[in-house]
Formats: C-alpha cells, sequence, structure tokens
C-alpha cells in the first residue's frame, strides 16, 4: 500500500515539476518511444511468441506499426493540437481576448490488455505523452512475458520520473485502483471496467472504457462473393487473427439467405487455404492466451450440435489450440449467443433481410464494432441509421478501429470515451475557458452592479440577448 501510494505520489510531483508541458519534451519522448518499437522489435516479437504464440506477421502488423503510426502522427500534429482555439465572441466580449487553454490533466492509470499487449498500451501511452501527462503504466498480468519486457523497457527509453510500470495481478490492480488519478483508461471486459468504474467514483476520477461485446457482421444478399477477396475472406481474416482474441473481431454472421450457402462453402474453402488442411500445423494461428480461456471456449464448442457444424471444432487442451470453428443454423437463444465469443469460434445466422437483422442487433447490448457487407448504399445507411455501435466497417472489418484519424471507442455496455490521433489529445486534455479582460471602461458594465433598476435591466437585457432571441453570457 505504502510504496503504491508513494508511486502515485511521486508521479504527482513529476508533474507538478511542469516538465511534461513543452511540446519538445513531448516529442523527444515519443521519439524515444518510437525507437523503442525500433530497437527492440525482435524481443517484441520473441515476448508475444511466448505469450499468445503470436505470428511474428501478426505482431509487426498488429501491435508494432500500429503502435509506430501512432506515435508519428502526434508527433506531427502535437503543436497544431495544443495551440490555444479563439471562439466567435459574443457582444458583451467584443472588447475581451477569449481563448481556450489545452491543459494536460495530471497522473493518468493504464490498465493495459493481454490480447494486443503492445499495441493498445503504447496508443494509450501515446495518448498521456502527447497531451503533457504523467503516467503509471499497468500491464497485463495475463501476457506475462511481454509485461516483463515492457516493465525493463520503458525506463530504458523514456523518463524514469514521468512513467513508471506497475506489474502485479488483481490484488496489485486493486491497490492502484485505491489512489487518487487524473484519469483512468482500461481495456478489457465489461465485468472489470465497472469494477473500474465504482472504483474511480470514490476520487471522481472520469475513465475511458474500452470493452467489447458482441460484433455482429451483415451480409446482404447482393454481397458479391464471386471476388477474388471474397467478403469470407474479409471476414475470417478478422476473425481469426489472434485466434479470435480481438475486442473488434467479428463475433457472428447474419447472414441474408439467399447467399447464406454459398458464403458458408465460401468461409470453409478460406479458412483451409490460410490455413491448410490441418490448421493446428499452421505457423499463422496463434493460441488462447491460458488455461481458463481455453476451458470457457471449450465448453462453448461442447455445447454445439455436431450437425451445426461447418468446420473446425478441433482442440488440444495442452497447446491451447483451438481450430478455426463455424457453426450453421444459429439461433439468438443458443449458448454461444449470450456473450462475446472472444475465440475462433464464428456463429452464423440466416436472416431473410436488413429489418431482421436490425431488430437482432438491437435485441442485445451495443457492440464495439458492426460490420456491414453490401452493395445498395440504401441498405447500408439503413443499418447505420437504425443500429448502434462504438464504430463500423462497411465492405470489410476492423478497418475503422486501425485509422488513427477517427475516435475508437465503445457506447453504452461496449465502453465510454474514446481515443486515437486527435481524439487522445482531447480524451486526456482540460479545454480551459479564459476570458482576459482589461481594467479599464468600466462604464460598459456598469449596469450590472447593485443597487438594480429597471433601466439597468433593460440595459442587461439588450446587450447580452443576440438578434436570434438566444442569451448570451451576462456583462
Amino acid at each position: 500500500q505504502d510504496s503504491t501510494e508513494t508511486k502515485v505520489i511521486d508521479q504527482i510531483h513529476a508533474f507538478q515539476t511542469g516538465i511534461t508541458q513543452p511540446i519538445e519534451w513531448r516529442i523527444a519522448q515519443l521519439n524515444r518511444l518510437i525507437d523503442l518499437l525500433n530497437e527492440q522489435e525482435d524481443a517484441i516479437v520473441d515476448a508475444l511468441q511466448q505469450d499468445l504464440r503470436k505470428p511474428k506477421f501478426e505482431t509487426l502488423m498488429t501491435e508494432v506499426i500500429v503502435a509506430k503510426n501512432e506515435a508519428t502522427y502526434a508527433i506531427n500534429n502535437v503543436h497544431a493540437w495544443s495551440k490555444p482555439t479563439y471562439p466567435s465572441k459574443t457582444f458583451p466580449q467584443l472588447m475581451d481576448t477569449v481563448y481556450i487553454q489545452k491543459q494536460p490533466l495530471g497522473v493518468v492509470l493504464l490498465i493495459g490488455a493481454w490480447n494486443y499487449p503492445i499495441q493498445l498500451l503504447f496508443n494509450q501511452l501515446v495518448a498521456v505523452i502527447v497531451s503533457g501527462n504523467c503516467g503509471i503504466i499497468k500491464p497485463s498480468e495475463l501476457s506475462p512475458v511481454t509485461a516483463d519486457l515492457i516493465a525493463k523497457l520503458i525506463p530504458q527509453y523514456l523518463d524514469k520520473e514521468c512513467f513508471k510500470v506497475y506489474l502485479g495481478g488483481i490484488p496489485e490492480t486493486t491497490l492502484l485502483l485505491q489512489q487518487k488519478f487524473d484519469k483512468i483508461i482500461y481495456t478489457g471486459s465489461s465485468m472489470v471496467g465497472k469494477i473500474i468504474m465504482k472504483a474511480a467514483a470514490e476520487h471522481l476520477t472520469p475513465v475511458l472504457l474500452e470493452l467489447g461485446g458482441k460484433s455482429p457482421v451483415y451480409v446482404h444478399k447482393d454481397s458479391n462473393l464471386d471476388l477474388g477477396i471474397t467478403v469470407a475472406k474479409r471476414v475470417a481474416w478478422g476473425k481469426y487473427m489472434n485466434l479470435g482474441q480481438t475486442c473488434t473481431a467479428p463475433d457472428y454472421v447474419l447472414c441474408h439467405g439467399h447467399v447464406l450457402e454459398e458464403f458458408l462453402n465460401k468461409l470453409k474453402s478460406t479458412i483451409k487455404e490460410m490455413y491448410g488442411e490441418d490448421p493446428q500445423k499452421s505457423p499463422d494461428l496463434a493460441r488462447i492466451v491460458n488455461a481458463r480461456n481455453f476451458q470457457r471456449i471449450e465448453k462453448l464448442i461442447l455445447g454445439m450440435s455436431k450437425e451445426k457444424l461447418v468446420v473446425g471444432g478441433d482442440m488440444n487442451e495442452k497447446t491451447r489450440y483451438i481450430a478455426p470453428t463455424v457453426y450453421k443454423d444459429v439461433h439468438i437463444g443458443d449458448p454461444i449467443m449470450d456473450s462475446e465469443i472472444f475465440g475462433p469460434i464464428l456463429p452464423v445466422l440466416a436472416v431473410n433481410g436488413e429489418d431482421e437483422a436490425i431488430e437482432i442487433i438491437n435485441g442485445s447490448d451495443k457492440p464495439l464494432a458492426f460490420y456491414i457487407f453490401a452493395k445498395s448504399d440504401k441498405v447500408v445507411q439503413k443499418l447505420l441509421s437504425n443500429t448502434s455501435s462504438g464504430g463500423a466497417t462497411v465492405n470489410d472489418v476492423l478497418m475503422h478501429a486501425a485509422a488513427y484519424n477517427l475516435p475508437f471507442g465503445g457506447v453504452g455496455n461496449s465502453g465510454m470515451g474514446a481515443y486515437h490521433g486527435k481524439y487522445s489529445f482531447d480524451a486526456l486534455t482540460h479545454e480551459r475557458s479564459i476570458s482576459y479582460r482589461g481594467q479599464n471602461l468600466e462604464s460598459l458594465v456598469a449596469a450590472r452592479y447593485p443597487p438594480y433598476t429597471e433601466k439597468n435591466l433593460s440595459m442587461i437585457r439588450w446587450m447580452t440577448t443576440d438578434k436570434r432571441g438566444r442569451m448570451c453570457s451576462i456583462l
């Protein structure tokens, strides 16, 4: 307890020195973060291979490159983001200077995820740095080799006073959550998100929660399944990357009945094309993170009828391997539809059109992502207008979440707040309203002082009401 509290107090003192304020300091730290990613690429690949058997290609594409791009984008834009903004003036402000000052919040707690332990934590660390904050970094204990590597590398590359790594599991995280922070960012399950939000409420600490949910795919009857790059290939890629352990992965498919059989056949052949006759031998498939998660997914498979199995279903508990699996004829009441799968199982439900798809999607919690495959823009817009999700991609998967110029976050049960790019800066910045007025021209404000009179009230009405009848700020 004392050690945890001391670390947070040290961070507060470091922030109060003003060291993080200069833009040049922020850029230097971001460049050091890029140096870390460049120079330690092999170590990162090795760590993720040990934790998740994540393929090198996936580690570089979805972890290292993404984090470097986020840092580079921040470097290129931090000067513009940090400048004061000057809103248009109302009549009573004509003689004043009014602007919005961009201030860092202070000390931010980052609680990382195990499934993308570099990308997610480092993207959030970019947010902390570019906005001029200090940070306590808590990697997930479920990817222990990567967590140890982060704890080793951060003090080698970044300012030791402003950025500290805190290792441990639930007891250590619980101690951290008893401290007062200026913001907490958490990536993980909705259940833990509620625990973090409750702890944060004790200190009135704002939170940014990137959670999850059952992200649906809708395949319309006009989807071209004969293209070289098929709908099935895009869905399979997004689903089975990292063996389905992706918060924005397609969770289930709502497929129009007219193209259902063709879609299932394409999906089956695509899995074979990507991972071979025996996917267990493929070097391009990760593994389930631990025994507990393996058993959770195993239970889902054992609970499904074998008659509904299209492909997959094979498991090896010793190596934590689960084959890319597809089920057909799935119904809303099936246990596999109760909660986020977070594994390599793809249920496919037949629907008779976009109206039924909308009804199914709106019948459960708002998801983190929604994927639509359709040629008709009318259908696309109908689906987007009548559903809610953290983000959406049309005719592909994951792309909205990979873009650093778009906000990434959930809505409702899938999270609150957003980050990436400028949205990261905004999430960890206080916009301080400044009204700068001179001490002269007292006659212009004399009407506001007691003793109050009808004449002065008329003057106030005239001076503070704009021409459309809306009230402006009082003098």
